[in-house]
């Protein structure tokens, strides 16, 4: 690999901020990208940060200056990414980026909706490319997340998943899936669905957590509807009804298996739920 560095955008998020860790820690020059000017001073050691917004264009040359491959978190929220993005794509093309690894979801194909029409294209624009394709986070339900809020709050999970299944997945195997698809030569050039070792239900979520963390917590199934319009008082409905439908489809099955992705790229297994609780636990009574 080239001095050139390696540029990652939403470097203070869920995955960014282990992706720059993760590379920082490997010797690579890292550009840390987040829209937060407080956060510049948060980057790994062997990083750089800098302010980026995906809504600002006169962030990108900064941003990208010496970066040859870059992760690309989308804007949060943004129901039409593509429309956002393309712009930085074109930009990062002609400055010399020559791979681009971006961050999907599991349950979004190519071509498909909201950031599925990002990775539509991104062969187009890059000879070296990625895409990832992570199952539901782990972290959904300890970090800052709607999920989280109503264990803490209220000891319940809500979803419109019924007794769907979802191979729930940790963000550092996600993160470390990343590294090795910025790094390793050739590029993978495909996308990547990555999951966790099981698949398993909301009710197998609330009953790990119980057992793991000594608190009742349960599964309350809502309708596709409640969940759509309890989730656009927070966020553009199109954006809601998205999410509710990804909700709506692990109902029927779409997202009921595992992958071998994790332990494929980086040699060692994916960790489990009740492995990632347990650790948790352990964290929090530490504090």
């Amino acid at each position: 690999m080239s001095d050139r560095t390696i540029l990652v955008t939403g470097a203070t998020g869920n995955t960014g901020r282990r992706v720059v860790s993760q590379l920082a820690a490997l010797g690579h020059l890292v550009t840390a990208a987040n829209r937060s000017p407080a956060a510049r001073d948060s980057a790994a050691g062997g990083s750089a940060a800098v302010r980026f917004d995906w809504y600002d264009p006169a962030t990108y040359a900064d941003a990208l200056r010496d970066a040859d491959r870059v992760y690309l978190v989308p804007p949060i929220g943004e129901p039409h990414p593509a429309a956002v993005m393309l712009p930085f794509l074109q930009q990062a093309r002609a400055a010399g980026v020559q791979r681009a690894v971006l961050l999907s979801s599991s349950g979004i194909p190519a071509g498909g909706p909201g950031v599925g029409q990002v990775h539509g294209m991104l062969a187009e624009l890059f000879g070296e490319w990625a895409v990832l394709r992570p199952s539901w986070f782990m972290q959904n339900f300890t970090d800052q997340h709607l999920h989280a809020d109503s264990i803490r709050d209220d000891g319940v999970i809500m979803s419109a998943t019924g007794n769907g299944r979802v191979g729930f997945v940790d963000a550092d195997d996600i993160a470390a899936v990343a590294v090795r698809a910025l790094l390793d030569d050739p590029a993978p050039n495909t996308d990547l669905i990555i999951t966790g070792p099981q698949a398993l239900s909301y009710e197998d979520i609330a009953a790990v957590i119980t057992e793991v963390g000594g608190r009742p917590v349960s599964h309350r199934p809502v309708t596709y509807e409640q969940l759509r319009d309890r989730l656009a008082t927070d966020i553009p409905e199109e954006f809601a009804a998205l999410l509710a439908g990804l909700d709506h489809a692990i109902s029927q099955g779409a997202e009921d298996r595992v992958t071998d992705t994790v332990e494929r790229l980086t040699g060692r297994p994916a960790r489990s739920f009740r492995a990632y609780c347990e650790e948790v636990t352990r964290l929090q009574v530490a504090e």
